[in-house]
């Protein structure tokens, strides 16, 4: 993914919206946007906010636990900077699904959530920071721990 379809509007597109998922930012936004926004939903709300918190407790445990390196590849560095050396599980990916998972139960149209959650996580890749298999376990991660929270 860090070989083909580059462009520079393209880059700079994929490059802002990944940096919306740093701790989580996009998904913590919209979480405290639709709990106050809509009553009907706040328990679900809330819920993605302590399942949020969970996934990056997790997944940096995670990190350091597996202790994996981030992919270098000659002539092609990475996109943009990253606070940590460590790869997997990829952080973006983790709270991502995790947010669709809870979002998609009922406060917002799930295909939404998803498409969401699978642009953030191809993103990590397609910047080289992350290698394919960071995201799919970074997905399956934050899914199972989001099935955990009450």
């Amino acid at each position: 993914m860090r070989r083909r379809g580059h462009n520079q509007v393209l880059e700079r597109v994929v490059l802002e919206y990944s940096r919306l998922g740093e701790h989580s930012r996009l998904w913590f936004a919209l979480a405290a946007a639709g709990a106050v926004r809509d009553p009907a939903h706040r328990s679900v709300y809330l819920r993605l906010i302590r399942a949020l918190v969970g996934v990056e407790l997790a997944n940096a445990v995670a990190k350091r636990l597996v202790r994996r390196r981030r992919p270098r590849l000659d002539g092609l560095p990475p996109l943009m900077a990253t606070r940590s050396s460590l790869s997997f599980p990829s952080a973006h990916a983790a709270t991502s699904f995790a947010a669709a998972r809870v979002l998609s139960g009922g406060a917002l149209p799930a295909a939404t959530v998803y498409a969401l959650a699978l642009a953030m996580a191809a993103s990590r890749p397609y910047l080289g920071v992350h290698y394919p298999s960071d995201v799919v376990a970074g997905a399956l991660f934050g899914t199972a721990l989001a099935e955990l929270v009450p």
